[in-house]
């Protein structure tokens, strides 16, 4: 079946992962990217890699801004695509966990206003598929449902409050829009080779074991909380068929780990792999915070302080909805123990990356 898929958050990582996956499923189907003007020569480029292949025509990259009304899209460009987009990924947004409270909210709140408005033009429309993450939560506690959003929760940084206002914008959509929600854990690198565009977000526990190898390892806090982490791999699969499959409109996914490893276990795991040796002592929670409230010693460390809240997040993430849709196709997410030797290889081979490297301030 031919469709026109139009994405946004391209080229970044997973939307460029779910694009290769559905091109090589869907050899007639096209892509039509909408890529902010700094992020163009990057985007060409990956399309180029397809150069002297056939199939480099189906797709096509438009410079626009979702923070924009129309999408900063040309107009006789927009209204070419709302009338033969069958299929719209929403995956722009800010991803920092301390980023400032006025580019969260334009990007992700404005934004997603926004793209939701282009999506209710479009006449061909068949699922709007918007990537929010699991923690939406906030700073809720205990078993988190699928069909769970707004319950008064706080929020523990920006990114997570402007994702919730943000997801709050598209549930409104379900009832006109062919709708569904993902709800990502926390994304590592590909399960059997490790790939991952950048050293952010779980990858800090790496490189804060860099700085500490050559000397006894200390665990942050019990960390008795469980850390929901998922292989890249899992996600894609897992959108890609829920996407497509009509048990999957007006559905929420939690794509979160069904059997979650405690924080000091996982640590634990990164930490012999990456080093060779356990952690052999507990520094606390509050020690760590404090000495990462020092700029210096962040950027030398190469861990934002943010992350440290994810140790201690007492939340269990019930993922039954995906579970079930998931299991006429044999998707499921692999064990964390069984891939993480994988994603530190890869992080091992190529750290010194600059391209993969995310400042830290």
């Amino acid at each position: 079946m031919k469709r026109t898929y139009l994405f946004t958050g391209f080229p970044g990582f997973l939307a460029t992962r779910l694009i290769s996956r559905l091109a090589e499923e869907e050899p007639e189907s096209e892509f039509e990217l909408l890529v902010h003007e700094s992020a163009i020569p990057e985007a060409e480029r990956i399309v180029q890699r397809h150069k002297g292949n056939k199939r480099t025509k189906r797709f096509r990259i438009h410079a626009g801004d979702i923070t924009k009304t129309n999408l900063k899209l040309e107009k006789a460009v927009s209204e070419r695509l709302k009338e033969t987009v069958t299929h719209v990924f929403h995956l722009a947004a800010i991803y920092d966990l301390a980023v400032h409270d006025r580019i969260a909210q334009s990007v992700n709140v404005t934004g997603t206003r926004n793209v939701n408005l282009w999506v209710l033009e479009c006449k061909a429309i068949e699922r709007y598929v918007y990537f929010s993450t699991a923690y939406v939560s906030g700073d809720r506690k205990g078993t988190i449902y699928e069909n769970e959003l707004a319950l008064g929760q706080e929020f523990k940084n920006h990114y997570e409050k402007t994702k919730h206002d943000a997801e709050v914008l598209v549930q409104y959509m379900r009832d006109r829009i062919p709708t569904t929600i993902i709800r990502p854990g926390i994304v590592l690198g590909d399960s059997k080779t490790g790939e991952t565009a950048k050293f952010d977000g779980p990858y800090f526990m790496m490189r804060y074991l860099d700085k500490f190898s050559r000397m006894p390892i200390p665990y942050v806090g019990k960390g008795e909380a469980l850390i929901n982490l998922v292989p890249v791999d899992y996600v894609v699969e897992a959108t890609v068929y829920l996407s497509r499959h009509a048990d999957g409109i007006d559905k929420v996914y939690h794509l979160t780990d069904p059997n979650p490893y405690q924080a000091r276990e996982a640590f634990r795991l990164i930490s012999e792999a990456l080093t060779g040796k356990a952690p052999s002592f507990t520094m606390p929670h509050s020690t760590v915070r404090i000495m990462l409230s020092f700029p210096p010693l962040r950027r030398w460390v190469k861990v934002e302080r943010e992350t440290l809240d994810y140790f201690r997040l007492e939340a269990v993430y019930d993922c039954t909805e995906a579970q079930r849709d998931l299991k006429p196709s044999g998707i499921t997410c692999p064990d964390f123990a069984d891939y993480i030797p994988a994603a530190v290889e890869y992080y091992r081979l190529h750290r010194n990356d600059p391209a993969k490297l995310i400042e830290v301030i």
